[in-house]
């Protein structure tokens, strides 16, 4: 759980240092800087899962494709008739109104950064890569975003958003031990690979949020994580 606790060490080393009043990003291109070497980095994490986790010969790579693409269309499915990416916006429309009310409450800045960052579909696809594949260097994104939000944050809310950390943890950690007790059911069945290469492909989506390349619903998404390993065991 590592990479869980070099989150919580982002939220708070943006924290700490929007106490202090200082910010390392101090121009607009530093800030257009990061972004794309965070984006480029999201794109290799996730182009490096699905690389790593596709083998055999040429047809078993596109039936093993074949597969994913599937589960992440029906998985898109699931997530639109769950309002997944429509709740995921409502929470981030009301974050953005507290943000530019007049007045903020002592529980406001808690209540902003916890739900922003549990919600992020990075909290949910770095914690089942940890989960499967060891540290994810998913999380170092993840660690970066949050702790540059709080420092955002801190100016305006104070303090109280660094008690975060705490849903943020239990939330991913939450992810982290369910994937983790599955862990040796997919690997009988041989059907890791399709967690992992849907997973690869979620991230590489993200990176195109991040560089502002194209506006992915990838909440909606979530889904095919559970539906991959399915129709992987059913279709083999």
């Amino acid at each position: 759980m590592f990479g869980i606790a070099l989150n919580a060490i982002g939220i708070l080393t943006g924290g700490i240092l929007g106490l202090a009043k200082k910010n390392p990003l101090s121009s607009a291109s530093d800030e257009a800087t990061l972004r794309k070497l965070m984006g480029a980095l999201t794109v290799f994490i996730g182009l490096r899962l699905v690389w790593m986790n596709l083998s055999g010969s040429f047809l078993t790579i596109l039936k093993h494709l074949g597969i994913v693409l599937l589960s992440m269309t029906l998985g898109k499915l699931v997530g639109k008739l769950l309002h997944l990416q429509k709740l995921s916006n409502r929470i981030g429309h009301r974050a953005s109104e507290k943000l530019s009310t007049g007045t903020v409450s002592r529980n406001d800045g808690f209540l902003v950064a916890a739900s922003l960052f549990c919600v992020a579909p990075l909290s949910v696809l770095a914690s089942v890569d940890e989960a499967l594949s060891g540290f994810s260097f998913a999380f170092v994104i993840k660690a970066l975003t949050d702790g540059l939000a709080t420092l955002a944050f801190v100016p305006r809310f104070g303090g109280n958003v660094l008690l975060s950390i705490l849903p943020v943890v239990a939330w991913q950690g939450t992810f982290y031990l369910g994937v983790k007790a599955l862990v040796p059911m997919l690997i009988q069945h041989d059907i890791v690979w399709a967690v992992n290469v849907t997973n690869g492909f979620l991230i590489f989506s993200v990176a195109l949020i991040i560089l502002q390349l194209k506006k992915v619903e990838v909440t909606d998404y979530l889904p095919s994580l559970a539906i991959a390993p399915l129709l992987a065991y059913w279709w083999k």
